[in-house]
């Protein structure tokens, strides 16, 4: 447990202007480590129950939100989205074939690469004992040149979904529709040379392996390792078409993502999906057809949970990355 505990402290660093004491919500690297754990192999039969309950701690803080959103004599705004659904009739696109457009797109270098974000997610917490909560967020990185950040994350409104409440431009993060500020910190500079901040390659081989190193292995990655690098990467970096081509095409050598077929994301972005299934749980990547650059990432369960108040169908956390 120790161990668990740890993972997440380095993941979800203090910032600058956080208090000495205090909980507070899990950034979104802390939850992607936590994901990965509740998906480690385990043995047949085995439930990560003392994972879980780290899940559970952390609904205490989602519950704080969402009270906070809709007030003491309201029912709390809880956003429960349906899985994204490939269209009917549309025609699916192979990972090589959208790689070869990539690599097509990207023949000017344009647009580059930039480090910082600008993403939407989602994610379901559970716990034993209560019923799943949730809360969409929105959140911008942006870092400056004495390589110091500034992060601003919102809750966004749940009877629209889907609708960006931030934007940066003028240098500068700001609200631009209803939304509750969750955070808005400075985090003092980092010089960290190691993936996913150290500076992606547009090469596929060294791609390859500064994703094995995000992951922190150098076997070579599984589809859902590569799946859960490749969140990592665009929650630090918003990628430039040469990297967007060199990670297409590393997708498509690596194997194990089905096409689906034409989607619409949830943004309203046009994009083809590519499907991977494990035992219980469906993940989808959502990628640009004619760029290759990647859209989005979704996770829904298959199959039912009643110890867990979910159901085949129940999206598990999704985020969608925008430029």
């Amino acid at each position: 447990m120790a161990d668990e505990l740890d993972l997440l402290r380095r993941a979800n660093p203090v910032p600058a202007d956080a208090p000495s004491f205090g909980d507070g919500p899990l950034d979104h690297n802390a939850e992607r480590r936590l994901n990965r754990l509740l998906h480690d192999r385990t043995p047949a039969g085995r439930r990560p129950r003392l994972l879980w309950s780290l899940v559970a701690a952390s609904v205490v803080v989602v519950t704080a939100l969402t009270l906070l959103l809709s007030g003491p004599h309201t029912t709390p705004a809880v956003a429960a989205p349906r899985p994204l659904v490939v269209r009917a009739g549309s025609a699916p696109v192979s990972l090589d074939l959208l790689a070869d457009r990539a690599e097509q797109a990207a023949a000017d270098g344009a647009p580059g690469l930039r480090k910082g974000t600008h993403a939407q997610s989602w994610s379901l917490g559970m716990s034993d004992d209560k019923p799943p909560i949730t809360l969409p967020m929105e959140r911008i990185v942006r870092w400056k040149a004495d390589d110091s950040r500034t992060e601003l994350v919102v809750a966004t409104d749940p009877g629209h979904p889907g609708r960006p409440v931030l934007t940066d431009e003028g240098g500068t993060p700001r609200l631009v529709d209803d939304g509750h500020v969750i955070s808005r910190r400075t985090y003092p500079p980092s010089w960290s040379d190691a993936p996913p901040e150290a500076t992606p390659p547009h090469d596929t081989v060294l791609l390859r392996a500064y994703l094995q190193e995000a992951a922190y292995t150098q076997s070579a990655l599984t589809t859902p390792e590569l799946l859960d690098a490749v969140g990592a990467l665009l929650d630090h970096w918003t990628l430039g078409a040469r990297e967007s081509a060199a990670l297409a095409r590393l997708l498509a050598d690596t194997g194990g993502l089905r096409p689906m077929g034409g989607v619409t994301d949830r943004l309203g972005r046009n994009g083809q999906a590519y499907e991977y299934r494990a035992p219980g749980l469906r993940r989808m990547l959502i990628m640009e057809p004619s760029t290759g650059a990647v859209l989005g990432l979704e996770s829904t369960f298959t199959k039912d949970d009643p110890q867990y108040g979910v159901e085949s169908g129940d999206v598990m956390e999704y985020s969608a990355w925008m430029r």
